[in-house]
């Protein structure tokens, strides 16, 4: 059994394609690619494959992660090569490689996303007067319900420059299995306290990374 990694970007249409859809989408992907993937044991086999982060609908994505195995040593280009061969609008492989860490040490994830606005100096000053807050509580929903959280000490301001009619931003945020922000968080919290109105077209997540600053691999 070879254990596989690919890398996909997800933008455009795609973006409206739900992780639920997602995975019958994949599906119908690796049929297609006619891979030699490999099927689960027991009485109900399916072929073994899983994401490593969920997308929120919507999103746009140069950095999603695909994993699954295979029952033959195939080339890393030819894996990638039968997989972009039937891709949907949207979607598309970057990278092929043997899967290395465990999901399990994912901590965060990059988001980029440019807010819209008739006044962006205005804005890029409500923008740090927020940072400058010493918490931003905000409603998060959870398995357990709605939760007050705190995502002042979790956002990391990666840049944030003002360009034209908009603020563009990066950020980072906690992923992974223990606790996930996401970027909406931050963008209602300013839609809160801004006077100003704005638009976010588009969020992209742009990289994942375990700690000490690693992208995961």
């Amino acid at each position: 059994m070879i254990r596989v990694r690919a890398t996909f970007e997800k933008c455009g249409r795609a973006r409206y394609i739900s992780h639920l859809d997602l995975n019958r989408c994949m599906l119908r992907i690796f049929r297609r690619s006619r891979l030699p993937i490999w099927y689960t044991e027991g009485f109900n086999p399916h072929p073994y494959y899983s994401f490593a982060l969920a997308l929120s609908l919507g999103f746009e994505s140069s950095c999603e992660i695909l994993d699954f195995n295979l029952n033959e040593d195939i080339p890393f280009d030819e894996i990638k090569d039968r997989l972009n061969a039937v891709m949907p609008e949207g979607m598309r492989i970057i990278s092929v490689a043997e899967q290395k860490q465990k999901i399990t040490a994912i901590t965060e994830a990059e988001y980029s996303f440019s807010f819209l606005t008739s006044d962006t100096d205005r804005l890029y000053g409500d923008i740090n007067a927020l940072l400058a807050l010493p918490e931003i509580l905000m409603e998060k929903k959870t398995k357990k319900g709605i939760k007050t959280v705190d995502i002042k000490p979790s956002i990391k301001v990666m840049s944030c420059e003002k360009c034209g009619d908009s603020v563009n931003m990066s950020i980072r945020l906690p992923a992974g299995t223990q606790t996930n922000f996401n970027p909406t968080l931050f963008t209602d919290a300013l839609k809160n306290m801004s006077s100003v109105e704005f638009e976010v077209p588009i969020i992209r997540r742009t990289g994942i990374f375990c700690e000490n600053n690693e992208i995961f691999s």
